[in-house]
């Protein structure tokens, strides 16, 4: 474990320290582009950090690397350097994508072709979704199948991530809960199922991720100073994949089942809680824009934080529950793991954290609701001309829409000959 604090702690450092020496040339070479219709930020801010954050992980990759002659347990992660330099090749291509994108504005077709090329990269080289744990071990049998499951899983958790980089620290905060939580997982499961070896690829990459965000963090907390970019936010995507599948290849859960079936479920199940908000917008963002007959890559202003800020939320306030659901959701899972494995409790216990943590996440997500409603209320129920219905009557949208039918109808009236 003091290994792999230790590398985390070189990933945040250098990530740190490259992130102000970005922020400080894009200032200076003004690399930022123009504030967008659909951004929340109102100050041109640069979206380099991205570069900042694959760096950092690189490096921490490199002096792993370098000491693992040192230490024999972590020097078996790289007996195959192929998988270890797809990876950081294909992060290397994303992060270039994400940056000329930022720059340039790519269209979605040329983006979403780097992501397939970046996963193919990576499933191409061995890491790849061999079996599910199912209640055991189901072997996927055609190699064409294992292949074109990991590069759809890395491309849809790459968008779904990208997708909710929509407010400052969000992405970062979200990633650092999840793979903090995936991490832990990773560790205590490969102590079971090889006491002699605590070190893996997938808790590896979750380190130093962990560690990238905490280094970019304080840069990104509102008000931001720096922004990821699509470079970071993909860059998050793939290494977050690329961990949950690699678990798939290294670790064989069903040797934990035993009288308690869940835990071997969980290299399933705690990856998708993780990225449960993520997925949960990119798949309403889909739907949204297919119903509309845009392409589904299509921006738009009508994303979960975007909702949440529509709703009366503040925008440290969005940020925080959207960390609340994701740490609920991780750490509810882990917990199904590691109370029965490690304290033999009922997994009952972690049911009811996760049925308490969700009521109380609704609750403080929709609290604003009923304050908008009580003042809906007092509007309708106020003359027309007082100021209390001036004052909330931009909370009343069916009265905004009925004051502009109004409007119409009135401006149709005067310029009627008649």
């Amino acid at each position: 474990m003091t290994l792999f604090v230790v590398l985390s702690l070189i990933s945040a450092l250098v990530t740190f320290g490259l992130s102000m020496l970005v922020y400080r040339l894009a200032h200076r070479y003004k690399l930022y582009p123009k504030i967008r219709a659909r951004d929340v930020h109102t100050r041109p801010t640069p979206r380099l950090g991205g570069i900042a954050m694959f760096l950092g992980i690189v490096i921490a990759f490199l002096v792993a690397w370098l000491i693992s002659a040192q230490f024999p347990p972590l020097k078996i992660i790289f007996d195959n350097p192929e998988q270890i330099f797809a990876i950081l090749g294909a992060a290397l291509l994303i992060v270039a994508i994400g940056v000329a994108d930022d720059i340039w504005d790519l269209d979605w077709m040329t983006k979403l072709a780097g992501q397939f090329l970046a996963a193919g990269l990576i499933a191409w080289k061995g890491v790849q979704v061999y079996s599910l744990p199912l209640g055991g071990v189901t072997a996927i049998g055609s190699s064409w199948i294992s292949l074109l499951m990991t590069v759809f899983a890395i491309v849809l958790v790459m968008n779904a991530i990208n997708f909710i980089d929509g407010l400052d620290g969000l992405v970062a905060g979200v990633a650092l809960i999840g793979n903090g939580a995936f991490f832990l997982y990773t560790y205590l499961l490969v102590q079971q199922t090889s006491p002699s070896n605590y070190f893996n690829l997938a808790s590896l990459i979750a380190a130093l991720l962990v560690g990238a965000c905490v280094g970019f963090l304080p840069l990104n907390w509102h008000p931001a100073r720096l922004f990821m970019g699509d470079a970071g936010a993909l860059l998050i995507g793939l290494l977050m994949a690329t961990s949950a599948i690699a678990v798939t290849a290294q670790i064989s859960p069903a040797s934990l089942a035993g009288s308690e079936l869940l835990p071997a479920f969980i290299p399933i199940i705690l990856p998708f809680a993780v990225l449960l908000i993520p997925l949960l917008d990119f798949s309403l963002a889909v739907f949204r824009r297919l119903r509309a007959g845009k392409s589904p890559f299509s921006a738009d202003r009508k994303h979960l934080h975007h909702r949440l800020l529509d709703m009366g939320h503040s925008h440290l306030h969005a940020v925080l529950i959207f960390y609340g659901w994701t740490a609920v959701a991780s750490i509810g899972c882990l917990l199904y793991f590691v109370l029965p494995v490690y304290f033999g409790l009922s997994t009952m216990y972690a049911t009811g954290f996760i049925v308490i943590g969700l009521v109380v996440c609704a609750v403080v997500t929709l609290a604003p609701l009923s304050k908008r409603k009580a003042l809906e209320v007092a509007s309708q129920a106020a003359p027309a001309n007082s100021p209390d219905a001036a004052a909330s009557a931009s909370l009343d949208p069916l009265d905004e829409a009925s004051e502009a039918l109004d409007a119409i109808a009135t401006s149709s009236t005067s310029k009627d000959p008649s």
